[in-house]
């Protein structure tokens, strides 16, 4: 395999001493950039966007080749790819994001519910990996993913997302049984899956929690979070410990001693925690990646560049720290203001490291 010629994001993730603080951007490869629009056009719909190896790995290289200061790449694909498999007819509506044709609204399709045949259903993503990695050609590593179980099975149940999880907390609650059920098929797929990335060629895998936030502070635990130790267990147990393992929970700040203890290599901040606190909390015994407000990007230089280095300030001194957004970035975002970021982070951090 081509050796990574920029490697500082997977040092970060392994303590090891870097001249700055790495960055990279959830949904880097989007709606923001004229030359994704322009290749999803051209592809006809977002799903055969994924679902091409040549368009993914056209557009999951595209922000790479616009910034050059960018630490890593992350895989185009998404986190309902796994339901999608198991038969639930995922689609995506203009306007109103992913739905569901057959979501789990009875107990006889959950317990129908079973792991699909995750090579061959999916083998589409591993195909991309495989394509991204050849393109890359050692440039920066490329990250997969997956959603985790607990938010899989919110659009499993609810159809689609920006719901107010009613019909999933209904179920929680009044039914724990076909909800564990749901959460057991989903973490073994999810573990198969990530596997499958790993071995055909992700050089990190990261757990997108986006939905852990929304469950009470004694259930995100059962819920949310032991779902997401064991697919770390069950990927360390296939023989992948040494492959970093990033897991993050939007809205899930108060949590974090929790989560250092997942057995996971960094944890995802959003914007609503502090991040000088948030390291005081795992005490530096795990990296932290974030957590730049989105939003902020869609002002101006001088906010931006104050915003970045707030953000590097407050975690200070140390070599645990990847630059990232507190959450996926906005279609609206001008690219230049992208720029101006990571321009930012990679001059301003340089104070901040010895190496």
């Amino acid at each position: 395999m081509t050796p990574i010629t920029n490697d500082v994001f997977l040092k970060t993730l392994k303590k090891e001493s870097t001249p700055y603080t790495p960055v990279w951007m959830m949904r880097q490869a989007g709606r923001y950039l004229p030359e994704y629009r322009k290749t999803r056009k051209h592809a006809g719909s977002f799903l055969d966007l994924c679902k091409n190896a040549d368009f993914a790995t056209e557009v999951t290289l595209q922000p790479l080749d616009r910034y050059p200061l960018l630490d890593a790449a992350i895989l185009f694909s998404d986190i309902l790819t796994v339901p999608d498999a198991m038969g639930l007819g995922l689609h995506f509506v203009d306007g109103e994001g992913p739905k569901f044709h057959y979501p789990l609204i009875d107990e006889q399709a959950i317990q129908k519910l079973d792991v699909p045949n995750v090579e061959e259903d999916l083998g589409y993503v591993f195909n991309a990996v495989r394509s991204i990695k050849t393109a890359l050609n050692g440039r920066v590593p490329l990250i997969g993913f997956a959603g985790s179980p607990w938010t899989l099975a919110t659009y499993m149940v609810e159809g689609q997302g920006g719901t107010g999880f009613l019909n999933i907390k209904k179920m929680l609650y009044s039914r724990p049984d076909l909800i564990q059920h749901i959460l057991k098929v989903t973490t073994e797929s999810v573990s198969i899956y990530l596997a499958k990335q790993i071995e055909a060629g992700a050089d990190a895998v990261m757990i997108f929690d986006s939905w852990g936030g929304a469950l009470s502070h004694h259930e995100y635990e059962s819920h949310s979070l032991n779902y997401m130790k064991v697919i770390i267990s069950n990927l360390n147990l296939m023989g992948f410990e040494d492959t970093p393992k990033i897991i993050f929970t939007k809205g899930g700040g108060q949590w974090l001693d929790l989560q250092s203890q997942s057995g996971a290599d960094a944890l995802g901040i959003d914007w609503q925690t502090d991040l000088g606190n948030a390291r005081k909390v795992v005490n530096d015994k795990i990296a932290l990646q974030g957590n730049l407000d989105p939003a902020i990007l869609l002002s101006e230089p001088k906010a931006i560049r104050s915003a970045v280095r707030n953000v590097l300030d407050s975690y200070g001194h140390g070599e645990s720290h990847i630059f990232n957004l507190g959450h996926g970035i906005t279609q609206f975002t001008p690219p230049e203001n992208v720029e101006c970021m990571l321009d930012e982070v990679r001059s301003y951090s340089k104070k901040y490291h010895k190496a």
